[in-house]
């Protein structure tokens, strides 16, 4: 098959926990992908990494904080070392501390505005670059409702997601053509996972965001022909109010 069908194709995807950064890996070497799957804590990737072999591709962990310029070089060239340059890139990263405004200390503050949101610009920056040279490739970023709104007591989520969507729009309008597509998903509604499957004992069937389902618009995303690109696209169960 071919590299168009994604068979031999190398993608990443940084922020990987057992949620949506897994379906993500999952579909990716589902379609015969290269999988680069990275977080902080390496070794508790390995079982996922050797499960990716299974699925008809290739998985291979990596150690990163993303929020490190000199690491996410290092991460790049290491990618390219053993897989080649990457062809799809998502930022799936983040992390937050949720507070009221009077009580958010700067450190607090800062730290959830870097994994929101300067970790993008810093993976999203060394995937360009790469795919620039190339002529090609799909950066996307994992947005979410606090993306367009700062809710009380999401100030440290609100900021770095608000910043990450202007990113998105701005990588986009300057790389779209040079022939690098990028997007921004809003995730509009809670994902599906143990720490909210009382969530989904309260609502209807399909009520919380499937991962795999995501995961299969992501995949859409970086197969759509550039003639009608999408720049971002939101998600939501059909229960979510919006």
């Amino acid at each position: 098959m071919s590299k168009k069908d994604g068979h031999g194709e190398v993608a990443l995807v940084a922020g990987v926990g057992t949620g949506l950064g897994a379906a993500l890996a999952r579909r990716f070497a589902g379609a015969g992908m290269k999988v680069a799957i990275v977080a902080r804590n390496k070794a508790r990737l390995a079982p996922l990494a050797g499960e990716l072999a299974d699925l008809g591709g290739e998985g291979r962990a990596y150690g990163c904080d993303v929020t490190d310029a000199d690491g996410v070089k290092r991460l790049f060239a290491s990618l390219v070392t053993d897989f080649g340059a990457p062809d799809l890139v998502v930022y799936n990263a983040g992390g937050f501390v949720r507070k009221k405004v009077l009580e958010t200390e700067p450190a607090e503050f800062e730290g959830s505005w870097r994994a929101g949101c300067l970790g993008g610009f810093l993976v999203a920056g060394e995937a360009a670059r790469l795919m620039v040279a190339n002529g090609g490739g799909t950066i996307l970023f994992t947005g979410a409702t606090a993306s367009l709104r700062g809710g009380a007591g999401f100030v440290n989520l609100a900021v770095g997601k608000f910043g990450l969507r202007a990113l998105a729009q701005s990588m986009a309008r300057e790389l779209g053509p040079k022939g690098v597509h990028v997007a921004h998903i809003i995730i509009d509604g809670q994902i599906h996972s143990e720490r909210y499957a009382h969530l989904a004992a309260e609502r209807p069937a399909d009520g919380l965001l499937a991962p795999d389902a995501i995961a299969e618009n992501y995949y859409r995303l970086h197969r759509q022909h550039r003639s009608a690109w999408t720049q971002e696209m939101d998600l939501r169960p059909w229960v979510e109010r919006f």
